[in-house]
C-alpha cells in the first residue's frame, strides 16, 4: 500500500470487489474505472494491472471514453460491437447501466 500499511482483509474485499465488477461487464458493454469503484478509480486501474485473473480488462475506460491501452483496446471492443467514434468509446451507447 502507498503508505506503507501491509494490506489488510479491507484491503482484499476491495479487490475482490473490483475483480467481480469487471468480470460481470457482458460483452459489448464498458465501465469507467470510476464506476468499479468511485471512491478509488486508480486502484481499478492498479488491479487490472497486476492481477492474474482473466479478466475482461479491455471493457473498463477512462471517464472520457478513451482507452487506457490505446488501440489494442480499442481493437478489442470493436469486435465486441462497442461503438468508438474518433478514438472513444461512445459512452452514451455502451456503458453498462447501473
Amino acid at each position: 500500500m502507498p503508505d506503507g500499511r501491509a494490506p489488510g482483509r479491507a484491503d482484499e474485499d476491495r479487490v475482490a470487489r473490483i475483480v467481480a465488477r469487471v468480470r460481470a461487464i457482458p460483452e459489448g458493454f464498458v465501465r469507467t474505472y470510476g464506476d468499479i469503484d468511485p471512491r478509488a478509480p486508480r486502484l481499478v486501474g492498479r488491479v487490472l494491472a497486476t492481477t492474474t485473473e482473466d479478466l475482461p480488462w479491455h471493457r473498463v475506460v477512462r471517464a472520457d471514453g478513451s482507452a487506457a491501452k490505446g488501440r489494442r483496446q480499442l481493437d478489442l471492443l470493436r469486435g465486441e460491437g462497442v461503438p468508438v467514434r474518433g478514438g472513444r468509446v461512445d459512452l452514451a451507447a455502451a456503458r453498462l447501466p447501473g
